[in-house]
Formats: structure tokens, C-alpha cells, sequence
């Protein structure tokens, strides 16, 4: 493991030509502390964890210091916001450190987001307060431990420093690691303002850094497209499974790796409603929970569109249709595993959305019920109460409960096999809203982020039954309907 003078700089990116980034350092913020610092992240840079404990910690990861090696830059790009093109986004209010190579030879960019502002950050203040960084903090490493592909959080540093939102709050800062935070609107900038020289320096960078397979193909555009479509393929039908909304879904906010990426008003869903919104901002729904999907598919045109200049439009027409097949069965196997189903076809549709439709009408808490449908009763046949107890209508759900004791007389196993590994695919934990907002407001008590760390621990291993924890699992209580967040989350 090492310390933080050890860390091994490779910057790749800031190689690049200036036209794809713009050097400068992060602003200092005042009296640093450290928030929460995470362990397992520490472990992909070889850092040894001990090195938190340092007094200058805090100083390296909110800005006011350089790390031997970095060359902070903000990275430029443009994006589809709400479906209109805005000419120039780039990081407003993040700057990229550089890209440390570990001894397995993976690079990971190191990201301060929160660090002040930058040419890019259109009059705005460059911050980030501690809210939402305690929000992108727990839910990067929830999802890491649902095995959804997204970055990484190492650690939150605080200042006291006065930030202005909806109202006064508090700076800070959270370090994000990725392997890159290369996104579709990347590509857009280029594209839109006829730099099209550009686009194959960026396509080429990104294929011979994470797709080197590709190298040597005649086609590696087209190839190059085709990984993107079937990564995020892939993430929207992980999203949809575990009951997940983005709530942003901007092609700025869409990672070209197919990573959870940008966090802000992100929830996951209580009871069932594939109209969920979780973002107070989407006023007109566009990226509610049931259409996360479609948005996927349509921020790919939009890359597709970028990408004419150096790929033949028939191929980029192919590579957008493989978009819909490879949805649809990466969401069947995942929806056929959470039924405890080890092979799934078609056929497995109906008794899935009929599920889903009663889970709806009879608003039913999503994780809690396919966590406790592992405990179905094949000897009982649909008479299985306590399942039964969490529907209102209770005759649709022993309908369906009958179809499903079919199914799964051709399973292998006992009850007890399928109950285990149901289990490993069905969390029984996850960033609930008035979890993340009970330790925020416990953040805001005298600096106390024990919450923080505690979520963390729970969060890292949703799957196990963590019977202390068990309350963490609990539905949301009355007062958590009034929860809102926003795109200033």
C-alpha cells in the first residue's frame, strides 16, 4: 500500500490537445475536515487507508494542495439537457487531478467535484455542498454493491464555507474515481461545432485506453459504437431491475463506458410506480423511472449523430437497432433471476408484468417484496400469507402466486437453494431518500457524520442479512413523502 507521495501519476488525458480541456487549479476552500473517507475505494488507487488519518489529508482532496504527479484540468464537453442541445456545458464545477495508475495497471481519474469554478462553469459558483456530496457519496457505493456498474467515491471533505442554494448550506467536496469521465457529450462538442478533425483523436483515445481490442479493426468506429450501445444497453436494464432513477438523464450526464455517472436527484423507488419521478426539477416526467430505457436509446442517436463524420450512416443506423434486443434480454435475465428463475425466456414475460402490474395498483414496496418473495412456499402453492399480506388485492395476487408455483416446478432445487440465491440478486438494502436524509441532517448536528459511515458499512453489503441493521430496510416512514430533490441535489 502506499502513501499519498507514492501515488503513480500516468495522465493520459491531459495529452490530449488543448482543445479538450482547460488547465487550472482548484480554488481553495478554508479549514478543511475530513467527512468520511472510504476504504474499499482507497484499495483501487493502493493507498494504504492509514493515510486519512494524515492532517494534511484534507488539504490534497478538497483542493488546497497538489498531489505529487496531478495535473488538474476541467474537461470539455456540450450535451442534450431536457432534450435541447446546449452548446457548451464542460465541468463547471469539477476538475480532473489525473490518472493514477495502480499495480494492476488499471488507471483511475481522480476527480474533485465541488472545487470551484472554471472556465466552463457559466457563472456559477464551482461548488458543491455537502448534501448532495453526502448523496453521491452513498449512492456510487450502493450501487457499486449492487453490482451496477458506476464511479467510485474515496472520500468527502467539508469546509465550513457558505454556500447558496434553495439556501445557505455548507461547501464540500467529494473525490470521484473512474476509470474515465469521457461521455457523449464529449463527441457532441466536436461534432456541433464542425471540429469534426477531433472526433477520431477522441474515438481513437478512448478505443486504445478501454477498448484496445479494437484497435487494428478496419471498422473500429463502428465497432467502438456498437460497446456503447450494448454497455448501456445493459445499465438501463440494471437501473430498471433494482428500481433505480437517474433522475438527469442529460447526454452530458451519460458515461461512454456505460458507469452510473452524475449523480444529483437520483431515487430509488418505495412502492412500485413506473411513473416515479425522483427529480422535482422534470417537471413534464421525461425521465421518469418507466422511460429511462427509451432516453437511453435516445441519447445513443445523439451520439450516433456526433459520430457520422468518421462512421458510415447505415452502420450507425444497425448499431442503434441492437439497442432494444440487448435491453430486452439483459432486463428478462435480470427480472428472471430476482423470480429465482436459473434460465428465462419469453415465455417468463407475463408472470414478470403481471407482477410488476399488481405490485402497482396495490402499491407495493419494490425491493422489500422481491426480497421476501425468495421465502415463497412451493409446498404452500399460493397460499403463502405472508406474501399475500403485502397486497390489497389479495385474490390477483393468489392468481398469480398459482402461475408461479408452476414455473417453478421446472427449477432445480429445493426452496432453500432457490432462497439463497434469490437473495444474491434481491438486495434487502438500499439508499432509500429518508435514509440519505437522515444522515445529512445528522451531518448538519455539530459535525457529526457517523450516519454517513454507518450507511456506508450497510450499503457496501446489500445483500447480507445484517440483522442489526434489519430498521435500515424498513419502508419509508409518512414523513419522507415530503422528501424533494432536484437538479441542485
Amino acid at each position: 500500500m502506499r502513501k499519498l507521495e507514492q501515488l503513480v501519476f500516468d495522465n493520459t488525458f491531459a495529452r490530449l490537445p488543448e482543445a479538450f480541456h482547460s488547465r487550472l487549479c482548484p480554488s481553495p476552500l478554508p479549514a478543511p475536515y475530513l467527512v468520511s473517507f472510504n476504504s474499499a475505494a482507497a484499495a483501487l488507487l493502493d493507498l494504504d487507508p492509514a493515510q486519512a488519518t494524515r492532517a494534511d489529508f484534507a488539504g490534497y482532496f478538497i483542493g488546497n494542495r497538489l498531489l505529487p504527479g496531478a495535473e488538474p484540468l476541467a474537461m470539455l464537453y456540450s450535451g442534450h439537457q431536457f432534450g435541447h442541445y446546449v452548446p457548451q456545458l464542460g465541468d463547471g464545477r469539477a476538475i480532473l487531478l489525473g490518472e493514477i495508475k495502480n499495480s494492476a495497471g488499471e488507471h483511475w481519474d481522480v476527480q474533485l467535484k465541488g472545487a470551484g469554478p472554471t472556465p466552463f462553469s457559466r457563472n456559477s459558483d464551482g461548488r458543491a455542498v455537502l448534501r448532495s456530496s453526502i448523496r453521491e457519496y452513498l449512492c456510487s457505493e450502493a450501487m457499486h454493491g449492487l453490482g451496477i456498474p458506476t464511479t467510485r467515491a474515496l472520500c468527502i471533505i467539508g469546509s465550513d464555507e457558505e454556500v447558496f442554494r434553495e439556501s445557505i448550506e455548507t461547501a464540500a467536496v467529494i473525490t470521484r474515481l473512474s476509470p474515465s469521465h469521457v461521455r457523449f457529450g464529449s463527441f457532441e462538442v466536436f461534432y456541433y461545432n464542425d471540429q469534426h478533425d477531433s472526433l477520431p483523436v477522441l474515438a481513437d483515445y478512448v478505443i486504445a485506453k478501454h477498448f484496445p481490442h479494437l484497435s487494428n479493426a478496419p471498422d473500429k468506429y463502428v465497432l467502438f459504437l456498437n460497446e456503447v450501445v450494448t454497455r448501456t444497453a445493459q445499465l438501463m436494464a440494471h437501473w430498471q431491475a433494482v428500481g433505480f432513477s437517474h433522475g438527469v438523464m442529460n447526454t452530458d450526464n451519460m458515461s461512454i463506458l456505460g458507469l452510473t455517472f452524475d449523480y444529483g436527484p437520483f431515487g430509488f423507488m418505495d412502492a412500485y410506480d413506473p411513473g416515479y419521478v425522483c427529480n422535482h426539477s422534470d417537471y413534464h416526467g421525461r425521465y421518469a423511472y418507466r422511460q429511462q430505457p427509451q432516453i437511453g436509446h435516445w441519447n445513443l442517436s445523439c451520439l450516433a449523430q456526433a459520430l457520422l463524420p468518421i462512421l458510415p450512416v447505415e452502420a450507425a443506423k444497425a448499431s442503434l437497432e441492437s439497442f432494444v434486443p440487448a435491453y430486452t434480454e439483459h432486463y428478462r435475465q435480470l427480472m428472471g433471476r430476482k423470480l429465482g428463475l436459473t434460465q428465462t425466456s419469453a415465455e417468463d414475460m407475463p408472470l414478470i408484468n403481471t407482477l410488476l402490474e399488481i405490485m402497482h395498483a396495490g402499491h407495493v414496496d419494490y425491493t422489500n417484496l422481491f426480497r421476501s418473495l425468495s421465502r415463497f412456499n412451493t409446498a404452500a402453492g399460493e397460499k403463502n400469507a405472508l406474501l399475500r399480506d403485502q397486497f390489497t388485492d389479495r385474490a390477483a395476487f393468489d392468481a398469480w402466486a398459482r402461475n408461479y408455483h408452476a414455473r417453478l416446478q421446472r427449477e432445480p432445487g429445493t426452496d432453500a437453494v432457490r432462497e439463497a440465491r434469490m437473495n444474491k440478486v434481491n438486495p434487502k438494502y438500499i439508499l432509500r431518500n429518508y435514509l440519505a436524509q437522515n444522515a445529512i441532517a445528522q451531518a448538519g448536528r455539530g459535525h457529526d457524520f457517523s450516519e454517513v459511515d454507518r450507511l456506508l458499512t450497510i450499503l457496501q453489503h446489500p445483500f447480507d442479512e445484517q440483522p442489526e441493521m434489519g430498521s435500515y430496510a424498513a419502508p419509508p416512514p409518512d414523513w419522507a413523502q415530503h422528501i424533494e430533490v432536484s437538479c441542485s441535489s
